[in-house]
Order: C-alpha cells, then structure tokens, then sequence
C-alpha cells in the first residue's frame, strides 16, 4: 500500500492547486480525479478577470479568450461598457485542470485518473483512503496523513450518506458550446454579454462567453427556488435557442458540446470545513459566489489557505484545521452574506422594470468600476451609479427650467 502525506480528492481547479502547491513544498501527494480526462466534466464557463493569470501562476495556454467589453441586456434595454485595456480572460476549463495536474505530477507528486473516491477510515493511527476504478473494477487502498475534500457540491468525503447533507440552496447551468462563423464570433469575441430579465432567464441569468475558434459558450443559470413573480417554467433549451436565435442571428451553427452542473450552496456559509484530519475546499466549502456564479479563482484561493494550515499540520505545529475556518470565513463571509441577499432579491422578487432600472443606474460607471462589482463584490460603486444618474438628471432638469425660461423671456 502507497503512503502519502496528502491526498487530494477531486481534480478540479480547487484541487489541482492544492496538489500544486503541496507538491511544490516537497509533500508527496497524490490527486485523484473520477474521470479518465478533463473534457468529459467540461462544465464551467470559467469567465474571470484578467490579474487572475499572475496570481495563481497561470500560463496563456489555459486562455480561450481575452476581453475588454461587458454588455448587459435586460428585456427592453442593452448597455455596454468598454475598456482600453484587457479586463479578463476565459479560460479553457479542461485546459486549465490539465495544466494544474501536469503541473503536480511535474513537481513529484502522483495523479490518479479514473478513480472515483468509495471510503476512508482510520487503521493504527493512519487514514486509509479506498478508491475504484471507474471503468471496472479494481480497487485500490493508500494511506494518508490528510485528506482533502475537492469534490466541489458533491461534499463526498463530508458527508458520508445524501441524507446526512444539510439544505442547500442550489442553482443548476447548462450551456452551449457552439461553433459560428467568423463573422458572426468577431462580433463577440472580446465580449462578456449577460442577459437578465424574464425574458433571458427567469430565476437567474444567461450568458455569451467567447473561447478560441470561432467556438462561443452560450448558457443559462438559475436557482432552483419559487419567484414570486414568474410563473412560467420553460425549458433551459428555450433560452439559450433564444440568444443564439434572436440574440447572436447566428444563420448556421454547430453544437459542439452540451454540458452542466448544479451547484449547492450553504445559506450563511455554515458548510463542514474540517473533520479530525480531513479539510475541505473549493465549492466544497461554498466559494462560488451565490450572486455571479464565479467561482473558479476563489476555489483556488481557498487551496492557497487550506495549503498553509496542512503544512502547518504535518509538521505538527497545529493540531486541527479550526484556523482554516476561522480565516476563511474572515475572507468570505462578509461579502458572500451580501452577495446572499441581493441574488435572492434579485433573482427570485425583481419584476422586470426594477431589474431595467438597475442596469440604467450602471450606465454611468466605467469599465473598471464595474469590474470592481461583479467580480470584486465592492457594492459601494453602486452608490456612485446612483449619484451620477442622479446628478445627470438634476443637471438634465436644470438645463430644461433654464431653456423654458430663456424661451419665456424672449416671448416677453
């Protein structure tokens, strides 16, 4: 049987930094992903912004595009917001794994693929970890000293039974990947576009996010909560058919690949962070954000923490994780409970002219200055949107009183 000093459960971008960076420090490690490749679980949109390249060491080879314009279109209006500079990158999402997993294995440690995670248990004081192979049926034990949960939602190694899992709060995305001409992929190929409103997307919102080749990612998000308002329930294909059909005209395209997900957030963020000598990241721990749906940047953050206290750990300066916790929820707490609240509000009780008025009240703001809201949840830029228009319109009604009494005296 192989030891290890850690093993990480869960392949995605949460998981394979952390194998990265524990491989990096001189642990032996081992990453363990349940599917044969990185294409088959292809599932996010991976929309982020463009510092996220240097701070975790990313190269251009994961990039499927850059961008440098955000456009917002509500059911009745479309406002979009250019830069002079790149504001982000979409990131090839099997690309990225890959990279982080060649990295790993680059660095000394072991990646297993196509091994799904069965059980641990403790045995004379170590942590036996049992995985099966998923295409048969061999079966295969190792020891550990830690033991990383990065299943994501899925919390396999927190919760032992389904029945055992909280309630969460859950929001399911399916998208498109679609190839189009060239013409119709230069119209938005340095483009995030975000569709909100009844009409995109009841209960959440849908998206074009352009990659590499002529290929365009075009999906739909929503929670799995009642409106108080929408009654209606169409399909997740009706939507994104909508965008590629009304929206992006696209007279011939080919469906490249359908993939989706669910995720499962912990309401308050009261998710399971560690047990004796296993620790949980990523979405395991709810670092996607309930109000955007990004996640892959702040599951990658969570390993940076999580990597700090394992070392700490293995060189028993630390008995337990309760530092882990306490640090996360320092980080993410604050934002993410108001994150909570305005998407409830949003998504599930904003009729369509309230959500109208609020992209109107974003016409003002810069590039950069909504870049620092939707990905740097700094709400307080929504203060100065509220008071440009507002001074705009007082300014407007001035210019008006004015122009009525020059009129007036003229007639005198």
């Amino acid at each position: 049987m192989k030891s290890f000093d850690v093993v990480v459960v869960g392949a995605g971008p949460s998981g394979g930094q952390c194998a990265r960076l524990l491989a990096k420090s001189g642990k032996k490690v081992l990453l363990v992903e349940q599917y044969e490749n990185f294409y088959k679980n292809n599932f996010s949109s991976a929309g982020t912004p463009i510092e996220t390249l240097n701070q975790f060491d990313l190269p251009e080879g994961v990039v499927g595009s850059f961008w440098d314009k955000i456009v917002i279109v509500t059911t009745k209006a479309s406002q979009t917001w250019q830069s002079e500079k790149r504001l982000g990158a979409v990131l090839n999402f099997a690309k990225l794994r890959e990279f982080l997993a060649s990295e790993v294995e680059s660095l000394g440690g072991e990646v297993w693929m196509g091994y799904r995670y069965v059980r641990n248990e403790q045995h004379d004081g170590k942590t036996i970890v049992e995985f099966k192979q998923r295409t048969g049926d061999e079966i295969l034990q190792v020891s550990t000293q830690v033991l990383v949960d990065a299943t994501g939602p899925v919390r396999a190694l927190m919760y032992e039974k389904e029945s055992d899992k909280p309630d969460f709060l859950s929001g399911t995305g399916i998208e498109y990947l679609i190839e189009v001409s060239e013409e119709d992929y230069n119209k938005y190929s340095q483009s995030l576009i975000f569709f909100l409103g009844h009409k995109w997307m009841p209960k959440g919102y849908s998206w074009i996010f352009p990659m590499e080749n002529n290929l365009l990612k075009v999906g739909a998000g929503r929670l799995n909560e009642a409106h108080k308002i929408v009654t209606e329930k169409a399909t997740f294909k009706h939507y994104i058919e909508l965008i590629i059909k009304e929206y992006i005209q696209a007279k011939e395209y080919k469906l490249v690949e359908i993939h989706g997900a669910t995720l499962q957030y912990s309401k308050g963020l009261q998710d399971i962070y560690y047990k004796n000598n296993i620790i949980a990241i990523g979405d395991a721990v709810s670092t996607v954000n309930f109000l955007g749906g990004e996640g892959i940047r702040h599951g990658m953050y969570s390993a940076e923490i999580a990597c700090d206290y394992i070392c700490q750990y293995l060189n028993s300066q630390i008995s337990d994780f309760g530092g882990y916790q306490k640090q996360m929820q320092q980080h993410f707490a604050a934002k993410w409970n108001l994150s909570e609240r305005l998407g409830m509000k949003k998504y599930l009780e904003d009729s369509d002219e309230l959500i109208d008025k609020g992209v109107s009240y974003l016409s003002s703001l810069t590039a950069e200055d909504l870049m620092e809201i939707l990905f740097h949840y700094n709400f307080s830029k929504l203060y100065k949107g509220f008071s440009r228009l507002l001074k705009r319109k007082i300014y407007s009604l001035f210019q008006g009183v004015r122009k009525a009494v020059n009129w007036k005296f003229k007639i005198q």
